[in-house]
């Protein structure tokens, strides 16, 4: 029987041919992750006192088995050598991985400085709008206070009025006091 050949766009998710498994994310997140706990942990003044501790056990060790004659994995006399290329290996190995945190640090940075900005911008054009909402509420007020009728210049007017009206009264209706009336004509009030 004859194994159908089915890959690309016409196969399901997982059952097409041989495809390049690429890293996941979670284990590069993972690796990340492991990098800045060794660039905190090498930044602590613990892992120095114990990087100390370790490294006079180290030579204290290797002088009193040089002299007891026990067993001894490096020599005084060459200047500590298996100590010395232990340190130099931490070395080469924690200057990359610091560096790597510090990458990932930076890029994490870059990240926050851009949603930092994006989200002045928005604030700045919230702002803006509101600056224009406040200064059209303002005008709009002015508007109407300018046309608002207040009690002292309602009173006013109505005086006037009726100022008018008792002119007018006097001028058309004859008034038994007055006799009759004049033939002036009737002049507007400023």
């Amino acid at each position: 029987m004859a194994k159908s050949d089915r890959s690309g766009l016409d196969a399901p998710l997982g059952r097409g041919g041989a495809r390049p498994r690429q890293l996941r994310p979670e284990s590069r997140d993972r690796f990340g992750r492991f990098t800045e706990w060794v660039a905190r942990a090498m930044g602590t003044p613990a892992f120095l006192l114990m990087l100390t501790l370790f490294c006079m056990m180290w030579m204290v060790y290797t002088v009193v088995a040089e002299q007891n004659g026990w067993w001894r994995f490096d020599s005084a006399a060459l200047g500590f050598t298996a100590l010395t290329l232990i340190l130099s290996l931490q070395a080469s190995y924690a200057a990359p991985l610091i560096l790597l945190a510090q990458n990932r640090q930076d890029d994490r940075d870059r990240v926050q400085i851009e949603q930092d900005r994006q989200r002045a911008e928005r604030n700045l054009a919230d702002t803006e709008y509101l600056a224009r909402e406040i200064v059209a509420l303002r005008m709009s007020l002015e508007e109407r206070n300018s046309q608002a009728v207040t009690r002292d210049v309602l009173r006013l007017e109505l005086r006037a009025l009726l100022a008018d009206l008792d002119g007018d009264n006097d001028t058309e209706a004859p008034d038994a006091r007055t006799g009759p009336v004049s033939a002036e004509p009737r002049r507007p009030r400023p």
